[in-house]
């Protein structure tokens, strides 16, 4: 069996800023799972990536004698696995407008390498790939489906016992060993909803599938989940949200709207925050752009909040349509922020914003996560030391 290798594609890796600056592209979560366990799955082993260097201590590169390096943007399906797991050596396989797909290898091989001493393989099927921040939700509720009908095909369904929850075609409902749901209304005509181990669903949530919640998650009193929403495992979720992709161990535990956004881990939303994800002029929205340091159209209509991993807003905080705010901000204050907020920021749009001290970031991460009963070692401190170089000045 080879040795299953994902890399980051150095364009698509920028696009995917802020979420990347902390994890390779594989690490992103669309669906129910990471791209990274998808593969792991469909692979049946374990997988290692090629990323950026201050991240390889957390997420190691393996090579053998038989290599398998998949783009680790791709979302695989039956059709593309079976291509991917079936690539001779020595041979690559792109798309018909030259993306690189996969690559198959005795030695080691690099992603700067391009298709350098390769036979190449076009693949002219359809497939998936997160090439944008705005494709994570965007592709989710397909993703949910997708990975959906594999558990489903696998394992047996706990059921929902509780007698004062009512579900809308329970057979699309999947709910796992441990999971607690009381007196809530679960909607999956239109969409499947999984329910993960020793999640809980409080007292009068509604819930429209597409829905997937992780392990251990929490939805809160009263809260509303509109269609092609994920809450990642270790993460509360509360009010209102729509179409948006909490990637996990973060909060947004109390009322306020965010639609069509992403939250990375270790995030905080103050009670009462919310975000705007549609203009009032009906125009498409623009995003900052890591790759241009510019606004760039994202041809949507509809695009809210997209938050990289340890930040914060205070309550009552309010996003703009299409805001970006990157690793380790504290924002808060009145009115509207900045539609992009860089990474290290302590402040907001109508206080002023400065420069937050590593030290105090460092700290406040560690608690963060301590909470949670997770480790914030060394590893993880360089990392944000190695983020905290490369973005000041943004």
């Amino acid at each position: 069996m080879p040795q299953t290798i994902l890399f980051d594609d150095p364009k698509i890796r920028i696009q995917l800023l802020p979420f990347t600056y902390t994890r390779p592209v594989a690490g992103i979560r669309c669906g129910i799972h990471t791209l990274a366990e998808k593969w792991a799955d469909r692979c049946h082993s374990t997988v290692s990536f090629q990323t950026e260097a201050y991240l390889a201590t957390k997420y190691p590169e393996h090579v053998s004698g038989d290599n398998l390096y998949i783009n680790g943007a791709l979302c695989p399906d039956d059709h593309l696995t079976g291509i991917v797991k079936g690539l001779p050596h020595g041979t690559a396989l792109v798309s018909q407008n030259g993306e690189l797909l996969a690559v198959r290898t005795h030695s080691a091989w690099k992603a700067s390498d391009g298709t350098n001493s390769l036979s190449v393989v076009e693949y002219a099927e359809p497939f998936t790939m997160i090439r944008n921040v705005w494709d994570i939700f965007g592709q989710n509720g397909a993703q949910i489906k997708i990975d959906y009908e594999r558990i489903a095909s696998l394992r047996k369904s706990a059921g929902v016992t509780d007698p004062f929850t009512h579900c809308y075609k329970p057979e699309n409902i999947f709910v796992e060993e441990g999971a607690v749901i009381k007196a809530s209304i679960l909607n999956a005509e239109n969409g499947p909803i999984y329910i993960g181990k020793n999640a809980l669903v409080q007292e009068g949530s509604m819930i429209q599938g597409p829905f997937a919640i992780g392990e251990n998650g929490v939805l809160a009193q009263g809260t509303k989940i509109r269609p092609n929403t994920t809450v990642g495992p270790f993460s509360k979720v509360g009010g209102e949200v729509s179409n948006c992709v909490v990637f996990g161990y973060s909060n947004k535990g109390h009322d306020g709207y965010l639609g069509n956004s992403v939250l990375g881990e270790w995030c905080n939303l103050g009670a009462n925050t919310n975000n705007s994800n549609l203009k009032n002029d009906h125009t498409n929205v623009k995003l900052y752009s890591y790759a241009t340091n510019m606004l760039a159209d994202t041809g949507l209509l509809f695009c809210g909040l997209m938050m990289g991993d340890y930040s914060k807003a205070g309550i009552s905080t309010m996003f703009n349509t299409g805001t970006v705010v990157g690793v380790s901000v504290n924002v808060f204050g009145a009115g509207f922020q900045n539609k992009h907020v860089p990474s290290f920021t302590w402040g907001g749009a109508a206080e002023g914003c400065m420069e937050y001290r590593f030290d105090k970031a460092v700290a406040v991460a560690k608690d963060t996560v301590s909470r949670r009963g997770v480790a914030f070692g060394q590893t993880e401190e360089d990392i944000m030391r190695a983020i905290f170089k490369n973005t000041r000045g943004q």
